[in-house]
């Protein structure tokens, strides 16, 4: 094992050029197969490990550069400013201001969610609410809940409007690619869509279509020509 001077100089010039380190390179970097010791070096000098991969990677906590929600991914490791997964996942429900839905989550944290937001609903450490066919996790403070799920139907309302991202367009043309009919079904789509935490109007989904000359199913149609 390196003396603490050696293993802090080691850790600086290693974790400076290669940014996070998994154990069983830590154990080469320091000459040692000593867990304890490992953390111990670590822990002196302020560390991270992270969210992703099961916690498996370490970095030290001055070299993440932390966005607005308190993230940082480093060829494909995910870190947090609040530590764990379930952490992460709880603060960024909580403060959010018109809730988080999986499928938000699961793009920004580049994860799975799902048993970490069941776990946290069950410890009532989040809310779920529903919310145009699909689950919306929320504060779980029935008040500001209440005002986090308001907040998400004016922003619905806006997007409702507003030109689709091209993000969005291609869940649309991906849904209808995996579909198993020929023609497509507005209505159809958008609720496989929201099975997926894609909050998509059945009119949002027939402006793809319009744009990209799908043929429409007759029960599309008619549901139009009633609204």
């Amino acid at each position: 094992m390196l003396s603490a001077e050696e293993s802090n100089e080691r850790l600086i010039s290693l974790l400076g050029r290669q940014k996070v380190l998994d154990l069983s390179k830590l154990y080469s970097a320091l000459k040692t197969r000593s867990r304890m010791s490992v953390f111990r070096r670590l822990s002196a000098m302020g560390y991270c490990s992270s969210y992703s991969h099961a916690g498996r990677y370490y970095t030290l906590r001055a070299i993440p550069e932390f966005d607005a929600d308190g993230l940082w991914h480093y060829q494909g490791v995910g870190f947090s400013r609040y530590g764990s997964l379930k952490s992460t996942v709880e603060h960024m429900v909580v403060v959010s201001d018109a809730g988080r839905t999986p499928y938000e989550l699961h793009v920004r944290l580049q994860v799975r969610v799902y048993n970490t937001l069941v776990d946290l609903v069950r410890g009532q450490r989040i809310g779920r609410a529903r919310f145009e066919g699909q689950c919306l996790y929320v504060h779980p403070d029935p008040g500001v809940a209440s005002a986090q799920i308001a907040r998400r139907g004016r922003e619905q309302a806006v997007l409702a409007t507003a030109p689709l991202p091209a993000a969005m367009i291609v869940e649309v043309l991906l849904e209808l690619l995996q579909g198993t009919t020929v023609h497509a079904d507005a209505h159809h789509i958008s609720a496989r869509l929201a099975r997926r935490g894609i909050s998509l109007t059945p009119e949002q989904v027939e402006s793809v279509f319009t744009q990209y000359g799908v043929k429409k199913t007759a029960h599309s149609r008619s549901r139009r020509s009633q609204s």
